[in-house]
């Protein structure tokens, strides 16, 4: 799969291969974005076009070099994540990595790191890096990404390029997953509006049996105000004890709340991301107010920081789902449960 290849990015495609073009890349890049709309794709796309037996600033992917890097088994091409079991990047694993792009090269040509995500390193492995960047390997390029650059440390993110990246429109999301992932065209559109285009998060959920999560897990959360207290504590007991699950399922409640702003606000049904729960979006837009949608959207702005910088996940779930249902019992509000 060739640079022309990849699907959307043109902006940052084009000065990634002017770069290489000029002889001019950079010795450290930050990717950063969010989840799922292919830096690591690209990531690895550039180290393919150093090392390509094939094509000159550009890969075929078929060569023994693409296919070595696409194995992991490349000796110039370095990938750091996780170890199996942890959940951090460590300053051991920083530590032999630079020991690693010190050494001579041994095609000749550019050696390349990837960090991935960059945002699970450690303080100590940050600062190991850091030594790094200020004073990093003659031919080397290493390439850091993360969807939350916000907790590196300034004096990293100041020695490396900057590259952000979006999410894809829907429309050309939806097409690459109808021609590319041959899935079904409904499920395709489906898939693509609810991730608003993130193709990695579409294929994560392009299983039935997560779909069938996605409306399970909203009817739960729109029955909170008709439900106990021991009904919240138990949903948010559920999502603790799984962070990826917990991760999609606020997801899916942001992508409720904002379809129902949309419908408050403006009744502009192509902007709706849950377009196969339209009925139920309207009979419960209609039950509340846009003011308090907003409210909802940013108390979820800060459950989310708050998982980001590592709070106890079960005691900021808890305030979030007991806060909802106190206030709408208060109310007396009874709420649509989504129909699929």
């Amino acid at each position: 799969m060739p640079f022309a290849e990849i699907v959307g990015h043109e902006r940052q495609l084009r000065s990634l291969r002017l770069s290489l073009e000029n002889g001019r890349l950079h010795h450290a890049y930050l990717f950063f974005g969010p989840e799922g709309v292919g830096k690591r794709t690209i990531a690895e796309a550039l180290a393919k076009s150093l090392h390509c037996q094939e094509r000159r600033f550009d890969f075929c992917d078929r060569c023994p070099n693409c296919v070595s890097i696409r194995d992991r088994n490349h000796p110039d091409v370095h990938m750091v994540e996780p170890q199996e079991g942890k959940k951090e990047v460590s300053i051991r694993q920083i530590r032999e990595l630079t020991e690693r792009i010190f050494l001579r090269s041994f095609s000749g040509r550019t050696k390349i790191a990837l960090i991935d995500p960059a945002e699970l390193m450690n303080y100590h492995a940050q600062n190991a890096l850091l030594k790094t960047l200020e004073e990093p390997p003659e031919k080397s390029t290493l390439v850091l990404i993360t969807k939350n650059s916000g907790v590196l440390l300034p004096t990293l993110l100041s020695r490396c390029l900057r590259i952000s990246f979006g999410l894809l429109p829907i429309a050309e999301a939806s097409l690459f997953l109808a021609q590319q992932k041959r899935l079904p065209s409904a499920q395709s559109q489906l898939l693509a509006a609810l991730t608003m285009g993130s193709i990695g998060q579409a294929l994560g959920l392009s299983e039935g049996l997560v779909e069938a999560e996605r409306k399970k897990s909203i009817e739960r959360y729109c029955a909170l105000p008709e439900s106990d207290f021991r009904s919240a504590l138990a949903f948010a007991e559920e999502l603790a004890s799984d962070k990826e699950k917990c991760s999609r399922v606020l997801q899916w409640i942001e992508a409720w709340n904002r379809d129902l702003l949309a419908l408050q606000v403006t009744e502009a049904n192509g902007l709706i991301r849950n377009f196969d729960l339209m009925d139920s979006l309207r009979q419960h837009a209609g039950l509340g107010r846009a003011e308090e949608t907003l409210a909802v959207l940013s108390e979820l702005r800060r459950v989310v920081d708050a998982l980001q910088k590592n709070y106890n996940r079960r005691m900021v779930l808890e305030n979030f789902f007991i806060s909802l249902a106190c206030k709408n019992h208060s109310e007396g509000r009874k709420v649509a449960r989504p129909r699929g």
